[in-house]
């Protein structure tokens, strides 16, 4: 039988190695992510100078759903993350459709984000593009061997990563801003109010991530002040963040911008040429190995805890617990990684696919997540309410989704059918009792 996830019995006391600066680190990483890379310019083809709008649109639009599962996080950390949520809220076929979706649908997005960083350096470099497909898997194997070294290196390396790469936004934004021209932010809107919404779709990819993190709430110290806390940080920054590289972007690229397939590279090519290929370079080292780091560490607890509560060979349970390292479910995702990166090469690099197979299961995970967190959360409490208010948005995200949600249907009916296989054992079990 599938055994229950009691909450922690006191979440407010000190445990774990992860703190404020550490635990914004993450969050940070788990957020920022790649979109700084490609989004500044697709946004800005989409709607122009409205793309601020879009931006500022989603920074106010991710403050609930980031609210939301911070409280959750706080309240019940544990490696499961949303599983366990989902869990004590709505029993364990739909946490084990939460953790699937999550553990075998969202992680397709680890390749992505291997290959976006080594295609990134490639340009950079101008090299022939193959070298993408040799620097991606060294960009992949890195930060599982942090991981496997253990939480309290990863989040230091987590720590010096992200401080890098807001340090690095802030020189190319400084570096930019003088050859800025206030001519081409008109017209504002090119594109009308219909280029602002495809801009806001773009930058959901952006903003998404904000439950990545809780499957390693149980390493934060004092979770119920220092993830909140973090929450906030991160928010500040990441928003910070995207909106000056998204007005820069604008205002020194002007229409080029949406032609731009390397949009920072050719921002510090304006002021900078002769250094500004090498910092480009470290920019893009520094967001995959960034991402990576926190997400895989994320996806390891989540197969600890799915070990752990019987949905995958309890072999990998081992690890599932506060500040112990999940070396065998790391050695899952490993294995999970190479296939998809394989298959990623037999696409010739293609990302649409896994993108959407990404994003699909992971509003699918918002779903359950913010269904969960009415039911777990106080009601009427500040939580609450960010998570009433998140459910109405993640059923827009779902609306938007359409025949792109095939992948977490098909991985609901895998976690269905498991169900239906162990129920006559439970049965079994009980008669023998």
């Amino acid at each position: 039988m599938t055994t229950s996830v009691a909450p922690a019995p006191d979440v407010s006391t000190s445990h774990g190695s992860v703190g404020l600066a550490q635990g914004t680190a993450l969050y940070v990483a788990a957020v920022l992510g790649t979109g700084i890379l490609v989004l500044p310019s697709l946004a800005a083809a989409a709607a122009g100078p409205g793309s601020l709008v879009a931006v500022g649109a989603l920074i106010v639009l991710s403050i609930p759903l980031a609210g939301t599962f911070a409280a959750l996080a706080a309240r019940h950390p544990d490696a499961g993350g949303v599983a366990t949520f989902v869990r004590l809220a709505l029993g364990p076929t739909a946490a084990r459709m939460a953790g699937y979706w999550f553990f075998f649908g969202v992680s397709f997005g680890t390749p992505v984000v291997a290959l976006l960083g080594a295609e990134y350096v490639v340009a950079v470099l101008q090299v022939d593009r193959s070298w993408s497909f040799v620097l991606a898997p060294f960009l992949l194997g890195l930060p599982l061997l942090v991981n496997i070294v253990g939480l309290r290196l990863s989040g230091r390396v987590q720590l010096a990563l992200s401080g890098l790469l807001v340090v690095v936004i802030v020189g190319v934004v400084a570096t930019a801003a003088p050859a800025s021209d206030e001519r081409n932010f008109e017209p504002f809107l090119p594109h009308g109010w219909a280029g602002v919404g495809v801009a806001v779709s773009l930058f959901v990819w952006a903003f998404a991530g904000w439950e990545a993190v809780t499957h390693i709430a149980g390493e934060f110290r004092r979770p119920r002040l220092n993830i909140p806390l973090s929450t906030a940080v991160a928010i500040v920054i990441v928003g910070a963040s995207y909106l000056a590289l998204q007005w820069v972007t604008v205002a020194v690229l002007g229409d080029s911008a949406g032609s731009s397939t390397v949009p920072l590279l050719d921002l510090v090519e304006a002021t900078a040429p002769a250094w500004g290929r090498p910092v480009v370079a470290s920019i893009a080292a520094v967001v995959a190995l960034g991402v990576l780091n926190a997400y895989l560490g994320a996806f390891a607890k989540l197969g600890a805890s799915l070990g752990r509560d019987g949905d995958l060979p309890r072999w990998f349970a081992q690890g599932a617990d506060s500040g112990r390292v999940p070396r065998r479910a790391l050695a899952l995702v490993a294995g999970l990684a190479a296939v998809d990166f394989t298959l990623m090469v037999l696409a010739d690099g293609r990302l649409t696919p896994f993108i959407l197979i990404h994003t699909s299961c992971m509003v699918a995970v918002y779903a359950l997540g913010v269904v969960a967190a009415l039911r777990l959360l106080e009601r009427f409490s500040v939580g609450w309410w960010l998570a009433a208010v998140s459910t109405v948005l993640v059923a827009g995200l779902l609306v938007l989704a359409g025949p792109n949600l095939l992948p977490p249907i098909v991985l609901a009916v895998a976690a269905l059918a498991m169900t239906a296989a162990r129920r006559p054992r439970g049965r079994r079990h009980r008669v023998v009792e």
